[in-house]
């Protein structure tokens, strides 16, 4: 077998492997009814409960830092994150956790936050100006 039959089969290889772990990674939003049902590793999307604190101790605790959040069927959870609090955290719209239920907690290790955008006013005014022009 010629060697560049051989480097392009591995090459093969090597991508399927990489598509098919790829496709385990978890794709769609849960609730947390559903995570504590199905007790599997989900992305839940919600917003920040502002009726209770964030919780964070960079001396005791750098790696890790909890908060109430609310799912879109409006049950707040506690949620512990086990990485640093993000920078703006507390000015987030939307937080993402991956993780899992663990009790009435539910543990993450991925957290995304979708802040407002800057641009937000420049868009309100541009869809102002369009309907004025029309």
């Amino acid at each position: 077998m010629k060697k560049t039959y051989l480097i392009g089969l591995l090459a093969l290889i090597a991508a399927i492997a990489i598509i098919v772990s790829a496709s385990k990674d978890v794709s769609t939003y849960a609730t947390f009814e559903a995570a504590t049902l199905n007790n599997t590793r989900v992305k839940i999307a919600g917003q920040i409960d502002k009726n209770f604190d964030i919780k964070y101790d960079p001396v005791e605790s750098p790696n890790s830092f909890s908060f109430r959040m609310v799912d879109s069927d409006g049950i707040s959870k506690k949620v512990i994150i086990k990485k640093p609090k993000p920078q703006d955290f507390e000015l987030s719209e939307t937080v993402v956790v991956t993780g899992e239920m663990q009790d009435e907690t539910f543990v993450a290790d991925e957290v995304l936050l979708k802040c407002p955008s800057k641009y937000k006013d420049e868009e309100l005014k541009l869809k102002s100006e369009a309907s004025l022009a029309s």
